[in-house]
């Protein structure tokens, strides 16, 4: 087993992983830019070493510095967390010419996974059922007009090579189809180096739907279950729970499975999560992509399955085989997470600034996953979660009861959240009679 991990990463994802790092006796190094030196994932680590200015760019994706970081502290392994450097195919390719393992999937998968048009195909080719995209790039201006009118409006534009909910509109008139290309080309280029774009059938009424899967390099593969992640905001995820409450035993298993399937197809090797679109109206379900990394909202399968996701990726990443077969995993009740983000609740504009105090809940059935304190400053250079509130309970109703309970002992003081919206959401008639799709937020908030 690796003795030291360098966590390539920051906030509540970097603690999480040192938590684990801490129960299997492994030492940990933390990067930090010259904004992070008082965050908590600093003071958590081992040790700690600063790669660079507060931008992004010259600090938590600046490649050089990490692995140079990753050297002098004698780190066996980077674990990249999410977001920032966890899906990029260059960094693993490095990592291995520097000898030091990348705790995630091979490059390959990363490679063909992380391109959301070949996945597809490769997707399709596994038996999974997918929305058929058109390629932009091979297209005339006329070709792609045509194209989607055949499909029929709304149709939606997405970035190839996006993530994250960025990357992506919504087209309701074919007027506003070209020039909205020009320009999420241009932003596609800024966002991710690379213009690629396709369009696809826009589905009216579905729920967002995805499958935890956990494989290791000998070729076996377990699911962790299904989660519902239908609740967005600008296709970002806002509340996740599990399982999903609209889904039949049958439809389940054939979703689980065909998640199953795919990982094996492309001979994956770590943690990773298969999304889907299900259309409630026909109650068909459609492969969208597949992330190659840990999710924001894994806690949400751990808790369910009392599986240590972080712990397996670690393990699986040190060429151990998988030691539980699918029969072996139980489900136990239901579960549901809520993000806590530092934004204004009403307009998600971004609310940097100290936080005067801060109480964190807690109580049986409630996990808090976090990296703030009273006095910390939420920095105006990175993602705005703050917070990721868990509860889990005997039932879909306990959860939304304790979920209340949870938000309501919690106090953030000094910036504004959006915890309010998740406490308005969690009493919406809709959201608790399940009559809603991915388009809830966005009516609700009009």
């Amino acid at each position: 087993m690796f003795k030291k991990i360098l966590i390539a990463n920051r906030g509540e994802i970097a603690v999480r992983v040192q938590r684990t790092c801490r129960e299997m006796g492994i030492q940990t190094v933390s990067v930090h830019s010259t904004a992070d030196e008082h965050s908590l994932h600093v003071k958590m680590a081992d040790e700690s070493v600063c790669i660079g200015p507060a931008k992004p760019s010259l600090s938590y994706l600046n490649i050089p510095a990490i692995l140079s970081a990753a050297e002098i502290t004698g780190a066996e392994a980077i674990h990249p967390g999410f977001g920032f450097l966890s899906e990029n195919k260059e960094f693993a390719e490095l990592c291995k010419k520097w000898e030091v393992d990348f705790i995630g999937p091979s490059e390959s998968c990363i490679e063909k996974m992380g391109d959301k048009i070949l996945s597809k195909e490769i997707a399709e080719a596994a038996g999974l059922p997918v929305l058929k995209p058109i390629k932009v790039k091979e297209l005339s201006d006329g070709e792609i007009l045509a194209a989607a009118k055949e499909m029929t409006y709304p149709v939606l534009i997405k970035a190839s090579a996006g993530g994250g909910g960025r990357g992506m509109k919504r087209i309701d008139e074919e007027s506003d189809l070209l020039h909205s290309i020009e320009r999420l080309k241009t932003e596609a280029l800024a966002g991710f180096g690379d213009d690629t774009l396709f369009i696809e059938k826009y589905i009216t009424n579905p729920r967002h739907v995805e499958v935890q899967v956990l494989a290791d390099k000998h070729g076996n593969v377990v699911h962790l279950g299904e989660r519902d992640c239908t609740v967005q905001r600008r296709f970002q995820k806002i509340i996740e729970e599990a399982p999903c409450p609209v889904l039949t035993p049958e439809k389940r298993e054939e979703i689980c499975q065909s998640a199953v399937n795919l990982a094996k197809y492309v001979g994956y090797d770590s943690v990773g999560t298969v999304e889907y679109l299900y259309d409630l109206d026909t109650q068909k379900f459609y492969f969208m992509e597949m992330n190659t990394r840990i999710q924001v909202e894994h806690p949400v399968s751990e808790i369910r399955t009392g599986i240590d996701l972080i712990s397996y990726q670690i393990r699986v990443a040190n060429g151990e085989k998988l030691d539980i077969t699918q029969e072996d995993i139980e489900f136990f009740g239901h579960s549901i997470e809520c993000r806590i983000n530092a934004e204004d609740p009403k307009t998600a504009m971004p609310s940097p600034g100290k936080i005067d105090y801060y109480h964190r809940p807690a109580g049986i059935g409630v996990r808090v996953d976090d990296f703030i304190y009273s006095g910390y400053s939420v920095l105006p250079f990175y993602d705005s979660m703050l917070s990721k509130v868990i509860v889990h309970g005997s039932d879909r109703t306990v959860c939304l009861k304790r979920m209340d309970r949870a938000l309501s002992e919690m106090v953030i003081e000094g910036i504004k959240t959006n915890k309010e919206l998740h406490q308005e959401i969690i009493h919406d008639e809709a959201f608790i009679g399940n009559n809603y799709s991915t388009n809830f937020l966005a009516s609700k908030l009009k």
